[in-house]
């Protein structure tokens, strides 16, 4: 807990930036009977029937001291699937960074043996030599502030019915657009200071 809060206090580096790391599932359910138009004030009617259409994963990438974010949207979230984010993060999103921070949580697919998996031991290293992985305790995904952004996106975008995973990709890239034009940030306030005080039962007596 404590590496991670003293990772949300260095100061902003653009050659070592902090970035937060973190996927969720959304499932595709399309409609059975169009939803009925509405006048304005009213609330918009759904059927309650409605079709699965799968699950897909999306991967959330967080820089919170420039306010930038990207999300892309995968049909599942293996090992070679999280170190292709891994290789993005660092050829594509931060390429002239001489080391990537990562605060991540524990999953078992998160872990520089899935970069290993994905590539040749060579092109790997080279991945793996410009990240250095934060991972939040069990019990504690909370001190990801990708979590927030999720919490963002799901109260803006993906609280409703979406059919598909061309129709999820459009509006969540309308969504990234958008926070992105706004450089919107997270207001962090809890410090080593605060998890001392407020988690002092947690600490060794």
């Amino acid at each position: 807990m404590e590496e991670v809060l003293d990772e949300y206090a260095q100061p902003y580096d653009p050659k070592q930036p902090r970035v937060c790391f973190d996927e969720m599932s959304k499932q595709l359910v399309g409609e059975v009977t169009l939803p009925q138009s509405v006048g304005p004030g009213q609330a918009a009617r759904y059927d309650y029937e409605y079709v699965r259409n799968g699950v897909a994963n999306l991967f959330m990438i967080f820089e919170p001291r420039a306010g930038w974010r990207h999300v892309t949207v995968t049909q599942q979230r293996t090992k070679i699937d999280f170190a292709q984010q891994m290789r993005a993060l660092v050829d594509e999103h931060f390429p002239e960074a001489t080391a990537i921070h990562v605060i991540l949580d524990n999953l078992n697919t998160h872990s520089p043996a899935s970069l290993y998996e994905a590539f040749a031991p060579a092109e790997a290293r080279r991945i793996v030599s410009k990240l250095v992985f934060h991972y939040t305790p069990k019990h504690a995904s909370w001190l990801n502030m990708a979590e927030i952004e999720w919490s963002i996106l799901v109260g803006q975008c993906l609280d409703r019915r979406i059919p598909d995973r061309q129709t999820l990709e459009e509006e969540v890239s309308a969504w990234e657009r958008e926070r992105n034009d706004q450089r919107a940030t997270v207001r962090w306030h809890f410090s080593l200071e605060n998890a001392r005080t407020k988690l002092k039962r947690l600490y060794p007596s």
